[in-house]
């Protein structure tokens, strides 16, 4: 028989090996979702067919606030968020302006974005030496500006999004009805070589058109169509991510046009901001208190099995 301090002494070189050699990736990725606009933003995320949910698919974010989501290791999904949202205080029905989810609810439950959306897409590794894929895409169209930045981890680990106002630059023939929303040349026309399919279902038959190098020029590290893949799909090894609504601040004045009947002046290509890796509200904090808060519960749980 072990007496309690041969108990207490194993529980301490348990409780060692998890701190110093458990690697991040296996608690999985936070992120931390962050609304720079100075409106409020509802976001969605839907998870791709055999993923599990995360806690929420749907809630309200206003101005300057931060949310952190955790995603297990192996998790693909994308988020977005819908702007002008009215939702009725006592039954919870309502729609939103644009990217609704078409649930009449905040939470999106298994329903994706109505395009015109702009979409991040992730596909999380799993096991310590597996790599994160991301990427930010306008194949559904673009309602907001969006970047990804990835918290820590390993590799290039690049910053990708599309930070430039599109709403002010969109040809007439994709503006949505309201201004609000750019839709995609596939959206807006139905044409198999704009949509990929069909005869043009491949890499080598679907090409970039007219329309995806409107989106590609003003938002270089963005998917403008469907296999835009070589400059838009990134990796990086166990990190976290923040996902930054607005990050140059854009107002819902700046999304109207410019001018009628014609593209708005055009807004600078898309050299995204400086700033993004080290403003106040990023992951980086909520991620390590998650971190250590999932190894407490792990310790404790060891100390408990060891007793």
């Amino acid at each position: 028989m072990y007496s309690s301090t041969s108990y207490s002494s194993i529980a301490i070189y348990v409780i060692t090996f998890i701190f110093l050699f458990m690697p991040k990736g296996s608690l999985g990725t936070t992120f931390t979702l962050l609304n720079r606009c100075d409106y409020t933003v509802w976001p969605g995320i839907l998870p791709n067919h055999g993923s599990p949910g995360l806690d929420t698919t749907g809630f309200e974010l206003p101005p300057r606030a931060a949310r952190s989501l955790q995603a297990p290791p192996g998790w693909s999904g994308r988020l977005w968020a819908r702007t002008g949202c009215s939702f009725d205080p006592t039954t919870g029905a309502g729609r939103c302006a644009t990217a609704d989810c078409g649930s009449n609810r905040v939470e999106c439950g298994s329903n994706g974005a109505v395009p015109p959306a702009t979409l991040a897409e992730f596909t999380v590794g799993s096991g310590s030496a597996a790599l994160d894929f991301y990427d930010v895409s306008l194949v559904d169209g673009y309602n907001l500006p969006m970047v990804v930045q990835p918290v820590g981890g390993s590799g290039n680990c690049s910053l990708t999004g599309c930070a430039a106002d599109l709403n002010r630059i969109c040809p007439n023939e994709l503006r949505s009805e309201d201004g609000q929303g750019c839709r995609s040349a596939c959206e807006a026309f139905g044409k198999p070589e704009y949509c990929c399919r069909g005869a043009y279902g491949s890499p080598d038959t679907c090409r970039p058109s007219a329309y995806s190098a409107v989106f590609k020029s003003a938002c270089p590290r963005s998917y403008s169509y469907a296999y835009d893949d070589g400059t838009s799909t990134f990796t990086c090894g166990a990190a976290d991510y923040t996902i930054t609504f607005c990050p140059l601040l854009t107002s819902r004045k700046s999304s109207s046009p410019a001018t009628e009947g014609g593209s708005g002046s055009a807004p600078p290509q898309d050299d995204l901001p400086s700033w993004m890796p080290s403003f106040g509200l990023g992951g980086s904090s909520s991620s390590f208190v998650f971190d250590y808060a999932n190894y407490f519960i792990i310790c404790a749980s060891t100390i408990f099995l060891l007793l």
